[in-house]
């Protein structure tokens, strides 16, 4: 066997590998009622384990929260999950005001499978106003966003807090390894 037919068939194997792994997300994108509970779920298990997050998440704006996107891949990989856009009601609570969905692709030294949730905080009106009124918004590609890491979110609090965007990244499952080249986008579904 030729090393061309083999290293065509790795690449195949991995497509296909990644194919499977999303297929169970793309089902669930028409599920509405399920996707209204995989949000309130994953606010719920944001709160609870990332105290800087709860803290933030009282003087937000919104939050844009995806409860379980999936990321696979070997040489070529995806990321793909379905989430929405929540607010903040006067005098206490949220509500879902819209659904997004998150997707990258990446090329480059990877291998795994792996199943996480992803919040973005918007601290400002603009901030919500951006994710609104984006199509097909690239994440890096407008408003600066800060990754909260766990040695960050020990020291970050409403009071420290001056960027209109916070990423949380929270429920990982899985061992996805190496590097790669990505860029999320996230679009509003129909």
């Amino acid at each position: 066997m030729e090393i061309g037919t083999k290293i065509q068939r790795k690449y195949r194997l991995s497509l296909y590998a990644v194919l499977l792994a999303f297929a169970s997300t793309f089902a669930v994108a028409e599920d509405r009622p399920g996707l209204d509970n995989d949000v309130h779920t994953a606010i719920a298990k944001l709160k609870a384990s990332v105290p800087a997050a709860a803290a933030l998440g009282e003087n937000a704006k919104g939050v844009l929260i995806f409860p379980n996107i999936v990321k696979a891949g070997f040489i070529i990989g995806a990321q793909y999950g379905n989430g929405a856009l929540v607010k903040a009601k006067e005098g206490g609570g949220y509500y879902i005001d819209d659904y997004y969905s998150l997707a990258a692709a990446s090329y480059g030294l990877q291998a795994g499978v792996q199943s996480f949730g992803y919040a973005l905080i918007l601290m400002t009106d603009a901030a919500v106003q951006h994710v609104e009124t984006s199509s097909g918004w690239e994440l890096g590609g407008g408003p600066s966003i800060v990754v909260v890491d766990a040695g960050m979110a020990k020291t970050i609090s409403t009071k420290t807090a001056d960027a209109g965007i916070y990423a949380f990244t929270f429920g990982q499952k899985g061992l996805m390894a190496g590097m790669g080249l990505q860029g999320s986008k996230v679009s509003r579904l129909n």
